[in-house]
């Protein structure tokens, strides 16, 4: 679970970031790039020695995690 929801928060934040880029909010842009870069630093080094199944787990939450940005993007 721990997996899927590093990667949810990761890919969340960058379709939140996509948003902020494209309306030039300076401050968005740099809280969501803060926390993209400090939650792959994470994610790196778990996800490079596992095993297919926590690669296809943290697949999954990425997926989820930019539908959800998506949504709440749209929610402004």
């Amino acid at each position: 679970m721990k997996t899927f929801l590093t990667s949810f928060f990761q890919i969340g934040l960058v379709a939140i970031n996509t948003y902020f880029i494209s309306h030039l909010n300076w401050i968005g842009i740099f809280i969501a790039s803060f926390g993209i870069s400090l939650l792959w630093a994470f994610n790196v080094s778990k996800i490079a020695l596992s095993d297919l199944n926590q690669k296809l787990i943290y697949a999954l939450g990425a997926g989820c995690g930019a539908i959800t940005g998506l949504f709440i993007i749209k929610l402004f």
